[in-house]
């Protein structure tokens, strides 16, 4: 019954880690083989984690199955991301039997008491006759308003009951859709407004959602910028496109973001990472003009305070605003040509230590990657390369962690190379998160996916590496790292494995490797100098003694 289910919500592939607490579920699995593809991973941390990058990447929930106790423990990270992310999940915990709850039965643990607090929805099914009806609420759930996870236990001895229950249709995905006197208000704003940015980013977005809010900018001759790894909701070629809120922000960008005097915030919630720890625009009430757009309610107003806050659903407001009469001979084409030109400077590589400019590299190899690629990237400093120099140009051509966790470059490439075969996939990360999720290249290799995966290798967690130097300077416990042979390792698991340390080897190794539609790992040696694109560990020392003093 419960397979069937996901069998009439359209799921197609399921990630797991198998338990004998859902021996059940696992069995029905095998009779849906034509219709469910069943991916075994190695730790439940990546499991769930490929369950996010799929509802991420295709708009649909993502399904995994994990155990109790450690393994609803180690998926967790993926139900973390999921709900910082915006994405749809649905995780599927096998639990303790019914007749021994809150005896601290082995591996006990409590799905509502784990998970109230990063799930959109936990529950335990322990009724067997309401399977239909609390998967159905769960798969409605992870994708109304902002997307999001779900988690739902199942006791392994109702799992095998026998009941008859009445089957339900696929679901339903119920987003609201913005007032015409709320786009009326926008254009009001947008009439006396002399330097306007939109700001894009959060989940439910479709291609047709980002093909009209394109339309939108090119209309109104609006400038725009990406918040955290959203930068493939924007064409970073367009005219319009003013680089992305990252990590190391451009200094440039993050003034503009102050100077402006209206923000369009469309499907972001303003978080930490793009507003640089609400510096940009101050809480509760920011000195540029807000228009705030979220497909939640809860979250309009809940640190802002905005002039204009309309809850609504990404495609439905993009098409209201594309729809809009675009504003007559807007004030701001000098603001909006500056932004665009600051975007540009900043994609010009400046010095990098070592032999390995990893500027000049991630740029070359942006000028020849096909427009089909599909980049997933871990959490790090490395990504800085990746965020500044590299430009997406198609929709859901990036999968990385808005919240930050180490782990999910390789996973999310599994997901990537299973929903888009025919798309070369390329892997950013760092030593240290691949070696988190670096047994995962063992499914790769047993599912016959072909990708490449570049790892960052300056021996060491960079990113708190360079906190410690701003903070503690020569003081840096906890953080150096001794390697493997990337290359060797990738090696032992069938995979090619490759070394570069020097710019010129590193378009051709990764091309190849791209083209050869195998499993790849490309050992990337840089001198641990080169800890952010705009800086070096030595400056980074140096100012902090200097301030000390």
């Amino acid at each position: 019954m419960l397979v069937d289910q996901l069998v009439r919500h359209g799921v197609d592939l399921v990630f797991c880690i198998p338990g004998e607490s859902f021996l059940g579920a696992l069995d029905a699995l095998h009779d849906a083989a034509d219709s469910i593809q069943l991916i075994t991973c190695r730790h439940e941390a990546a499991a769930c984690t490929m369950a996010e990058a799929y509802g991420k990447l295709t708009g649909r929930p993502g399904v995994c199955f994990v155990t109790r106790g450690p393994g609803a423990n180690h998926g967790s990270i993926g139900v973390h991301t999921a709900s910082q992310d915006a994405s749809p999940l649905i995780l599927f915990i096998g639990q303790v039997e019914r007749g021994v709850v809150e005896r601290e039965a082995l591996q006990e643990i409590s799905t509502k008491g784990m998970f109230a607090h990063t799930a959109k929805w936990a529950a335990d099914i322990t009724d067997v006759a309401r399977i239909p009806e609390l998967v159905s609420h769960a798969f409605h759930t992870a994708v109304a308003g902002r997307c999001g996870p779900v988690v739902l236990g199942l006791p392994e001895d109702m799992l095998v009951e026998r009941r008859r229950a009445a089957d339900v249709a696929a679901y339903q995905t119920v987003r609201p859709s913005p007032h015409p006197g709320q786009i009326a208000r926008l254009r009001q704003i947008l009439e006396r407004a002399k330097r306007p940015l939109a700001i894009v980013g959060g989940g439910g977005w479709s291609k047709r959602a980002v093909e009209d809010f394109r339309s939108f900018l090119e209309r109104n001759r609006l400038p725009a910028c990406a918040s955290f790894r959203c930068q493939d909701l924007l064409d970073n070629r367009h005219v319009s496109y003013a680089g992305d809120l990252s990590l190391a922000v451009d200094p440039t960008l993050a003034e503009k973001v102050k100077q402006a005097d209206v923000i369009l915030a469309v499907g972001d919630r303003l978080s930490e990472l793009p507003t640089q720890g609400y510096t940009l625009l101050t809480p509760p009430c920011p000195t540029q003009r807000l228009i705030h757009v979220h497909p939640d309610p809860n979250e309009l107003g809940k640190v802002y305070q905005g002039e204009l806050l309309i809850a609504a659903g990404m495609a439905e407001f993009a098409q209201a605003a594309a729809a809009m009469e675009p504003v007559d001979a807007p004030a701001w084409l000098e603001w909006s040509e500056g932004l665009r030109q600051v975007y540009e400077r900043g994609r010009v590589p400046g010095p990098c230590p070592g032999s390995l400019d990893l500027g000049r590299a991630v740029a070359e190899l942006s000028d020849w990657a096909p427009d089909d690629i599909l980049v997933t990237s871990d959490g790090g400093n490395f990504a800085g390369w990746l965020n500044r120099f590299f430009q997406f140009s198609t929709f859901r051509s990036l999968l990385g962690p808005a919240n930050g966790a180490m782990g999910y470059g390789v996973p999310a490439a599994i997901t990537a190379k299973l929903v888009h075969p025919e798309r070369p996939v390329l892997c950013f990360a760092g030593d240290g998160g691949f070696m988190m999720s670096a047994a995962e290249l063992a499914t790769a290799v047993q599912y016959q996916l072909g990708f490449v995966v570049l790892v960052f290798n300056n021996s060491m967690y960079g990113t708190i590496r360079m906190y410690q130097e701003k903070a503690y300077p020569r003081r840096y416990p906890g953080t150096r790292l001794v390697n493997p042979d990337f290359a060797a390792f990738a090696r032992s698991f069938g995979a090619e494995g490759k070394v570069v340390t020097r710019t010129d080897e590193f378009l051709p190794v990764v091309l190849e490797g791209l083209r050869a539609n195998k499993l790849t790992v490309i050992d990337i040696r840089y001198d641990p100098e080169a800890i952010t694109t705009r800086t070096t560990l030595t400056a980074l020392r140096d100012a902090a003694e200097r301030a000390a003093r």
